[in-house]
Formats: C-alpha cells, structure tokens, sequence
C-alpha cells in the first residue's frame, strides 16, 4: 500500500481523461523519482494554468483578454475557422496553411440539442460586426460535427458571406486533434462551399 501522498495524487491524476489507475501510479511513480526543482517547476506550471482565461472575442485560450491569434492585425481579418475546441486550432496552425481569425465553439450539437450552449450567437455577432466574408466550417467529421456544420450552414445563410467545409482529406469518425499536418493542410486547401 501506497502512502497518503501516492494515493491522493494517483487518486488524482486518475481523474484526469484518458489516465486510468495504473498510468497514474507510474505517473506518481516517475514524479517521486526526480529532483525536487523539477517536481517544483512542474507544480508552478499547474498552479499558472488557472491564470490562463478564454479570448472574450473567439473563446481559444488567451493569457490575456484577447488571444494571439485575435491580436496578431497581420492574420486575414476577414475569414474564420469554426472549431469545436481550442486544441483543434493548434493542429490547424501547424499545417501553415491557414492565416485567418478562429472561433472555438465550445463543444457540437448533441441528439435532441439546439446548440444552446455554444458560442454561436457570438459567431453570428461576430460575422456581422466583423465584416467577415468566409466561414471555413471545421467541425469533426463525426455525425455531431456534421450536424454541427449543417445547423451552423443555416444560421449563417442569411448573412451571404462563403460557407465552406473543411475537404475530406480527413476520415469519417476522426478528431482534428490527431491528424497529421499533411491532411490537415490537404483538407483545409481542398475546403468546399458547403451545400
């Protein structure tokens, strides 16, 4: 048996998604092993996480009101990429393939779910106040990124602007988050006017 301290901390890595049980004991395991500077920069960089705040303009995680990516007046100011997540902006800038503004959306639209609880009365704000003239739509190609795009496709049409949808170089069932930069690159050149 473990003491306190290993079984609170496995308790607690173990919470987090994708850790079960025994990846946190070997997690807590590999932690008791190094010296107490590196145990001690790790925990200031956990503490520091709860400075971080949302970009009060597209939602993605900023240390400021405004993110870098909002901030930066050399990015296309007139198309945004409409994602699930702030991790999928990430995957979508290491293809260098897109320079524009980002909209995170806070999640997709479930079985018996009008969106409520997504940011897209934001986006349709911004659409507006913005200028904005292209929206790339790049949803999950699951059936609730699909349903996503359809629902958001609606909401948008109104507005004539370009509603394109990421191309299918991305396979059925997939997570922005894990695919390579090559598909990704592929998917957002070959985008297509969402019909």
């Amino acid at each position: 048996m473990y003491p306190k301290a290993f079984q609170k901390l496995i308790k607690n890595l173990a919470s987090l998604p994708s850790v079960g049980p025994k990846m946190a004991e070997r997690l807590v395991l590999f932690l008791f092993k190094q010296d107490i500077e590196k145990i001690r920069d790790f925990a200031e960089n956990l503490l520091e996480i709860k400075n971080m705040q949302v970009c009060r303009k597209c939602f993605n995680i900023a240390e400021d009101h405004l993110c870098a990516y909002c901030k930066d007046s050399k990015r296309d100011q007139f198309s945004i990429c409409v994602v699930e997540e702030p991790l999928d902006i990430i995957s979508l800038e290491r293809t260098k393939a897109y320079n524009g503004l980002y909209h995170v959306l806070g999640g997709v639209i479930a079985v018996g779910d009008h969106g409520t609880a997504l940011k897209i009365p934001e986006l349709i704000s911004r659409i507006e106040n913005e200028k904005i003239t292209e929206v790339i739509l790049a949803t999950n190609p699951t059936t609730e990124g699909d349903a996503t795009a359809l629902y958001l496709k609606r909401k948008m049409q109104p507005l004539n602007i370009r509603i394109t949808r990421l191309g299918r170089g991305l396979s059925t069932g997939a997570d922005l988050e894990y695919a390579d930069e090559l598909t990704l690159s592929e998917a957002l050149t070959n985008r297509k006017v969402l019909l």
